[in-house]
């Protein structure tokens, strides 16, 4: 299918986003990259008589390493997160998870921006970025704010970004530990049927600390703050990684889809979590 009849729009500032933005208030979308927004246009699954690109913005593709934190601006691709040689030093998860997206095709096209602001629970993202604490900047007319990962995504789709806001960045503290980004999957290019992004540090032989987050297992990413307690004080033993599991378990609402009933996708997200927590606990 083809999307219905649009006006398209190449701003070369955020001024000029936000003055369109403001101009046909619900009636516009920002894209990024547009692998999300596109084919829902082409499906007619979404009217977007007016689009806005942010591809001409200045500032937007830019990954910066700091002393305690990194900041990846929305236009930055998967495929740039991949060869970033700096980023991966530090924060190897990030790679990890970005070479799990979809396709080459799609990650040298598919923006960091694109896929947490959105609100698709299937997104790998979102969850990978709960688990990391993460923040999002967005700007609006109001000015400039500041959103917790964890804070952001408040069903399919819907977001703590106003309407007239545009997302443009990504601040990530500097990840400790061991790391993990697990996934299962149909077929190259699928969403999950589950994925789990684990961070863990550990003193001697016990953890003392956990981050937990779980992807396409509910409405919206789950940060499983319980699985991650679980762990903590543990030498990870098999009574501990149960734990985390049945805590994980109590957080996720799966829905019965083309990728399975309620009681595999509960099954693939339990097996998903252990080896993530497994792989993350031997690189601690």
């Amino acid at each position: 299918m083809i999307p219905a009849e649009f006006d398209y729009y190449r701003p070369k500032d955020m001024a000029g986003v936000l003055s369109l933005l403001e101009e046909h208030g619900d009636d516009a979308r920002v894209m990024a990259g547009g692998h999300s927004l596109i084919p829902m246009m082409k499906l007619r699954m979404a009217d977007v008589p007016h689009l806005i690109d942010l591809q001409d913005v200045g500032g937007l593709s830019d990954i910066e390493v700091g002393p305690d934190a990194i900041k990846i601006g929305a236009l930055v691709t998967q495929a740039d997160i991949i060869d970033h040689a700096g980023l991966t030093n530090v924060a190897p998860i990030l790679r990890e998870a970005a070479l799990q997206i979809a396709d080459p095709q799609v990650r040298y096209m598919g923006t960091v921006g694109g896929n947490v602001a959105n609100g698709d629970p299937g997104n790998d993202m979102p969850g990978l970025m709960q688990c990391l604490d993460a923040a999002f900047t967005v700007v609006g007319a109001d000015g400039e704010r500041t959103i917790p990962a964890r804070e952001f995504y408040e069903a399919a789709y819907m977001t703590a970004r106003e309407d007239d806001e545009v997302l443009t960045g990504v601040t990530i503290p500097l990840p400790k530990g061991g790391y993990a980004y697990e996934k299962q999957k149909r077929k190259i290019g699928d969403y999950a049927t589950a994925a789990a992004a684990v961070q863990i540090t550990k003193d001697g032989g016990s953890c003392v600390s956990a981050s937990i987050a779980m992807t396409n297992l509910s409405d919206t990413p789950i940060y499983s703050e319980a699985a991650g307690a679980a762990l903590v004080g543990t030498s990870l033993d098999d009574a501990a990684l149960s734990a985390a599991v049945a805590a994980m378990l109590g957080d996720i609402d799966p829905t019965e889809d083309n990728r399975g009933p309620v009681a595999f996708k509960n099954h693939v997200a339990g097996v998903i979590l252990r080896r993530a927590i497994e792989r993350a606990w031997s690189r601690a």
